[in-house]
């Protein structure tokens, strides 16, 4: 079992939140996830093995939402996509306007960048998210 997967049923647990089914189901899923996904594309994959509700999915999602488990991750198309919140891997997204794929990308000069702006702004910076949109390899291509 993973560290998060572990971190995540202890932090639930103190919350007086009971492990059900599709909690599990949605937790390990996320868990081997590289980048955000949206509560119907959780649904589908997990249908694919398994009967679970799109309400149970939606419920498992706030609630580790709630308990800072997952990053809630809005790329401007009106969906709500999520993923866990590992203190290890701080990443961006990259979404293609033509396909809607969503990727993570790292980029140090860029968290130097906003570094800086932090230094230089009065506001005490507790994150930041940075989107950025443009064609994929496979649409620009054609």
């Amino acid at each position: 079992m993973s560290e998060w997967i572990q971190h995540a049923d202890a932090t639930l647990r103190r919350a007086g939140r009971r492990a059900g089914g599709a909690r599990r189901a949605v937790v390990g899923l996320l868990d081997g996830e590289h980048c955000c996904l949206s509560a119907q594309e959780i649904h589908e994959r997990l249908a694919a093995e398994r009967p679970v509700g799109l309400a149970s999915v939606y419920r498992a999602l706030e609630q580790l939402a709630a308990a800072e488990l997952l990053q809630r991750v809005d790329v401007g198309d009106g969906v709500v996509r999520y993923e866990p919140v590992r203190g290890d891997d701080h990443h961006h997204h990259i979404v293609c306007r033509d396909c809607g794929k969503v990727e993570p990308f790292h980029d140090p000069l860029l968290e130097r960048a906003v570094s800086d702006v932090s230094d230089r702004v009065r506001h005490r910076i507790s994150g930041h998210e940075i989107v950025l949109h443009g064609a994929c390899p496979d649409c620009s291509s054609g």
